[in-house]
């Protein structure tokens, strides 16, 4: 009896201790998708959220979720700019690119035109009926080949819709690309 008892605390410690790594193992695969923690980079820009539907894994194809909050679009919108790093690598599909108003699966905005200049390195997406009323969005780029392993700053700008037209930039996604 006093040799079960030197067993059951060793072996609870050992359960405990499993449990507790798997437990922290899924919590890091499911965090990819938030901006995370920005020790290094540009102070100055406020970190916008987003979403890898399929992991961010280097060279493989994705879905990026890139969510914009409705206080970001106090004067709406008529044109969203997307601009990004020299050294992304990645390609996108210009044909898979859509604007969803908060967030709705079911639904996405008509757009007039969606341009992808490699040379200057944005995706311009211009909307077909401007937005007046301040929302929440999300800019839906589908059939994206991840870059390389890194972290890649898409930096937001927004062409209002209430004020003057000039693009105005409202913040950056923080993507982390995974091996």
């Amino acid at each position: 009896m006093f040799t079960n008892k030197s067993f059951l605390k060793p072996l609870l410690a050992t359960l405990t201790l499993a449990t507790c790594t798997i437990g922290g193992i899924h919590t890091v695969a499911v965090a990819q998708g938030t901006p995370g923690l920005v020790i290094f980079g540009d102070r100055d820009v406020d970190v916008l959220n987003y979403y890898l539907d399929f992991g961010g894994i280097a060279d493989n194809r994705d879905r990026y979720r890139l969510r914009i909050p409705k206080k970001k679009l106090a004067n709406g919108a008529t044109q969203f700019v997307i601009s990004y790093p020299d050294y992304f690598d990645g390609k996108f599909d210009t044909d898979k690119i859509e604007v969803r108003p908060r967030g709705e699966k079911d639904r996405s905005l008509p757009l007039k035109n969606v341009v992808w200049d490699q040379e200057n390195r944005f995706v311009q997406i211009e909307l077909a009926e401007p937005i007046r009323d301040p929302e929440k969005l999300e800019l839906v780029f589908s059939n994206v080949r991840n870059p390389d392993v890194g972290t890649y700053y898409f930096y937001a700008q927004v062409v209002p819709a209430t004020n003057v037209p000039v693009p105005e930039r409202i913040g950056a996604w923080v993507v982390n690309i995974n091996p």
